[in-house]
């Protein structure tokens, strides 16, 4: 895949791509159909995992010669050693955990940097629907409150504080806009929240 091809199915994993060096051993989490690590693999020649939990997930991660394995992040990840990998993706995924702050310490644990990503609830047009009294929808948001698989809503703001909390430098926090960087209030018109970290 190139990065032309990721840049057309998914603007943000194209941006988020960069941060991850050449080579790399890779872990994502919440891999859905396994397009970053195809991307990863093919033109920056890195290695690793997909874990995902979708079985309609399962066969497209294969078909794109994506080692996956099926497991529910809620379960830990214990199967993997201290600083197993040079990179831990957590893209749009964290949001969905029962326990975001055990998930966190260990997704901190396996991985000698970090890169989560989750829509931002703070992104204007959230605020304005919960003004007019209703839960917000987006792009970012695309469900209704009564099916949605997010457990957690956090804010750009919300989590800078929870990273400080459990001992985490943040070396890179920026919002998206249909992937793009936003540069002027960020935690108001970013409607995706990406952060790049590593234990202090």
């Amino acid at each position: 895949m190139t990065f032309e091809q990721l840049s057309a199915l998914r603007p943000d994993l194209a941006f988020i791509a960069h941060w991850v060096r050449e080579q790399s051993q890779v872990l994502d989490l919440g891999c859905g159909d396994g397009v970053m690590l195809d991307y990863l693999q093919s033109d920056k020649g890195c290695s690793g995992y997909g874990v995902e939990i979708d079985d309609d997930q399962i066969p497209k991660c294969v078909a794109r010669n994506v080692s996956v394995i099926q497991q529910d992040l809620n379960g830990g990840l214990a199967m993997f050693e201290d600083n197993a990998f040079d990179t831990v993706l957590c893209l749009s995924a964290l949001q969905m955990v029962k326990d975001v702050e055990g998930t966190l310490r260990e997704i901190a644990r396996v991985g000698r940097e970090v890169t989560v990503s989750f829509p931002n609830f703070a992104y204007w047009p959230h605020r304005v629907a919960l003004l007019r009294g209703r839960m917000p929808v987006s792009r970012s948001l695309p469900y209704q409150w009564y099916d949605t698989p997010n457990l957690r809503c956090a804010t750009i703001r919300d989590f800078e504080a929870l990273a400080n909390e459990l001992g985490l430098e943040v070396l890179e926090c920026v919002a998206l806009k249909d992937g793009k960087p936003v540069r002027y209030f960020p935690n108001w018109r970013g409607s995706l929240a990406v952060f790049r970290l590593r234990k202090k």
